[in-house]
């Protein structure tokens, strides 16, 4: 049976994975007949977010791996313990802690950096020409593991496309139910909350997205 990395930043869409998207991703996953993993990175998030007001909790100090364990129902691994032999891919739900735990894209944009550790599991998969999926805002990761040139789509957001432009992407404009292929690279993306305003249409290209990762292993 074919085994799916995922790779979280959290729980909850302002400062962590989206939820949604995780649970129809590990969903999709199963219904695809492959097995997952999830991991995070063992790393403080870069804020804490009241998800009823979205304010910053000044105050409150969370772990990425910590929190996301609640979406993993605590069968999850810190990155630093992937032996890439065990995985045939690689799937990374959104939410703004993939712009905000993975790197610092949401704040910088054209000039983010990203967390070398992640790079280093991104690219395990790259460097082994192992077929990988992103959605929503974490295709804001792609360049620092791809670098130039990579295809990718995180909706129709001019501002947001136009930075991942910057940072050396071949951004493709992109409707919410629907995929966009890196043939070269082997690298598939989908909008989902970047436009979906319901989780039936985050689902649509969701699936899409594990469906074609998993026929690509």
């Amino acid at each position: 049976m074919k085994k799916i990395a995922v790779l979280l930043s959290g729980c909850g869409v302002f400062d962590g994975s989206e939820i949604y998207e995780t649970v129809v991703t590990l969903l999709s996953i199963e219904r695809n007949g492959a097995q997952y993993q999830c991991f995070a990175p063992d790393k403080a998030q870069m804020h804490v977010i009241n998800h009823r007001t979205q304010d910053i909790n000044a105050n409150s100090k969370r772990n990425v791996l910590t929190e996301s364990a609640r979406l993993a129902r605590g069968e999850i691994k810190a990155i630093q313990d992937l032996d890439i032999r065990d995985f045939d891919a690689l799937i990374v739900p959104g939410g703004f802690g993939a712009a905000k735990n993975f790197s610092d894209f949401a704040l910088k944009g054209p000039d983010a950096t990203a967390d070398e550790k992640v790079v280093e599991f991104c690219k395990a998969f790259a460097n082994n020409q192992k077929p990988v999926g992103y959605m929503c805002i974490a295709p804001s990761l792609l360049p620092f593991v791809y670098g130039k040139g990579v295809k990718l789509t995180i909706g129709n957001d001019k501002g947001t496309a136009e930075a991942l432009t910057k940072l050396g992407a071949e951004h493709v404009d992109c409707a919410v139910n629907d995929i966009v292929v890196d043939e070269t690279n082997r690298v598939v993306t989908t909008p989902a909350y970047m436009l979906a305003n319901s989780i039936s249409e985050a689902a649509e290209g969701i699936e899409k997205l594990v469906k074609r990762v998993v026929s690509m292993t």
